[in-house]
């Protein structure tokens, strides 16, 4: 069987070719998409019993930072649908899990996720829209104003109010097919950078059996604390650092080759202290992520739950650092670059777009909402429990059966 790393090496070149056109275009990554599905890798975090690679948060991470380095919009669209399928994968029922968990794996469903809402943004754990049921069947009309990639979806996670009745808080995640629904498309995609994922806004309205709710009824924040926010943190963190890393790789290839630009002098002592201080966000970022990523893997080996205020520190922790670091090492290359090579949209260390794409971290569940919420978790962690390795050894290559 081919291994991960042999599988990503055989889809980047497809990633690669279509990354400019994509991101000229705004256009969705059909291309790289189709290699993905062909590759099995969108089946990364289903387990192997469903057909799955049943692969690790370490595994799951490294690839999309591999991804990332070709092509950060395929990237997140991959590691986004990662969440979802892990979400699927940890909290489905049976019946659902059986049907779904290996198309999935098959590459026969790229799952989008429906969490922003018109009024209340992107807030996680809170719905306004709600589920009605009638007939057995659980109907609603939902509109979600940003969607990565909701227009080329197979399928949906839906965050819903549980009934009409219901607290705002009491929400239900649902699984709906693209063939339940009909989807309707708001508005266009145009933005600054990240311009590959198409995340516009839709209207789904339709109707799915009670099989397909996703952890029980009004209980999505089981679903969030377990799978959705750690996994979604760890993606988009390892989606980041890929693309700023490949950045600087490619920029420390230029200056240490023969076409080394005359205009960055590699004995000034500047020239060494600012990539010295590009290094050290990479580090940063890198080595906060690999801590999380290990926190996670030990609280699912244990079984142990994750409602600890230093958890939610932590991932939270995650996102701010590494959306700002990235973007803070994006902006020092296209500094030390300069006008031409990094500011240049056809410079051949396409920086241009890298500092477009990573502007947009901080803005992807806005660090201002996440500030708030440190802030407020704080007060609750009197231990002040700062992370660290787990004390039992961890073993390598672990994957879920």
């Amino acid at each position: 069987m081919t291994s991960v790393p042999e599988q990503v090496a055989e889809v980047l070149p497809v990633v690669r070719a279509h990354a400019d056109r994509c991101d000229e275009e705004a256009g969705f990554p059909r291309e790289s998409l189709d290699a993905l599905r062909a590759s099995r890798l969108m089946g990364m975090l289903v387990p192997r019993r469903y057909g799955g690679l049943g692969a690790d948060l370490r595994t799951f991470s490294d690839t999309a930072q591999e991804l990332a380095g070709a092509c950060l919009s395929t990237a997140m669209i991959w590691a986004m649908h990662g969440q979802q399928a892990d979400a699927a994968a940890r909290h489905a029922g049976p019946h659902l899990a059986h049907e779904l968990l290996p198309r999935i794996a098959r590459g026969e469903i790229y799952l989008a996720s429906v969490t922003t809402e018109p009024g209340k943004g992107g807030h996680l754990l809170s719905a306004d829209a709600a589920l009605t049921s009638e007939d057995e069947l659980l109907h609603f009309d939902r509109t979600g104003p940003v969607v990565t990639g909701g227009e080329h979806a197979d399928g949906f996670l839906i965050t819903l109010r549980a009934a009409p009745d219901a607290h705002s808080s009491q929400v239900s995640l649902v699984y709906a097919e693209r063939s339940q629904v009909a989807v309707e498309v708001i508005g266009d995609w145009n933005p600054l950078g990240m311009r590959g994922t198409d995340s516009v806004g839709i209207r789904l309205k339709g109707s799915v059996e009670q099989s397909q709710l996703i952890g029980q009824q009004g209980e999505f924040r089981a679903v969030a604390v377990d799978s959705m926010i750690p996994v979604g943190h760890i993606a988009w963190a390892s989606c980041w650092l890929g693309a700023a890393r490949a950045g600087y790789q490619r920029f420390i290839r230029l200056l240490t080759s023969r076409d080394r630009p005359r205009g960055i002098d590699l004995q000034s002592p500047l020239t060494a202290e600012r990539l010295a201080r590009i290094r050290t966000d990479l580090e940063l970022v890198s080595g906060y992520l690999h801590a999380v990523i290990a926190e996670v893997d030990d609280l699912r080996a244990t079984g142990r739950g994750g409602e600890e205020p230093a958890l939610h520190i932590h991932l939270n922790t995650l996102k701010l650092a590494a959306s700002e670091l990235a973007f803070a090492a994006s902006d020092r290359m296209v500094q030390l670059a300069g006008l031409t090579l990094g500011y240049q949209r056809d410079s051949p260390l396409r920086l241009e777009r890298l500092f477009r794409d990573l502007r947009s971290a901080a803005l992807n569940y806005a660090n201002d909402r996440l500030l708030t919420a440190n802030g407020n978790l704080c007060l609750l962690d009197r231990r002040v429990r700062l992370i660290s390795a787990p004390r039992r050894q961890e073993s390598s290559g672990r994957t879920v059966t």
